[in-house]
């Protein structure tokens, strides 16, 4: 793999893990996301950044071992064009459903690099 995918793949995991930090040791509790204006543009941000990242690696590699990789920069886009009409439920849903599974593939692929 080249420097240029692996250095968006670390952005990529450090921004799961930002989003990770957010939230301590405690687990993730949707009313406490739902109060918090700040902690879910935090994550908005960083989701943001993920979708960003995605893009560029997408342009060089597009068969890389990331599910729903297009439907991740999709995301970006909805949150940066559609953010008048963003759920707070949509961005938890990222957080807790598939947020889990890009960490670990991400990792995986760091892990061969």
């Amino acid at each position: 793999m080249d420097n240029f995918i692996k250095k968006h793949l670390q952005d990529i995991l450090f921004s799961i893990e930002e989003i990770d930090c957010y939230f301590g040791d405690s687990p993730k509790i949707y009313d406490e996301f739902f109060n918090d204006l700040k902690l879910r543009r935090a994550i908005e941000r960083n989701i943001e950044i993920i979708g960003e990242a995605m893009n560029r690696i997408l342009k060089i590699d597009n068969k890389i071992a990331i599910t729903n990789a297009r439907r991740i920069v999709d995301a970006r886009n909805y949150i940066i064009h559609g953010y008048d009409s963003l759920s707070p439920d949509i961005l938890w849903s990222m957080v807790v459903n598939h947020l889990p599974l890009l960490k670990k593939e991400v990792t995986i692929l760091l892990n061969k690099g």
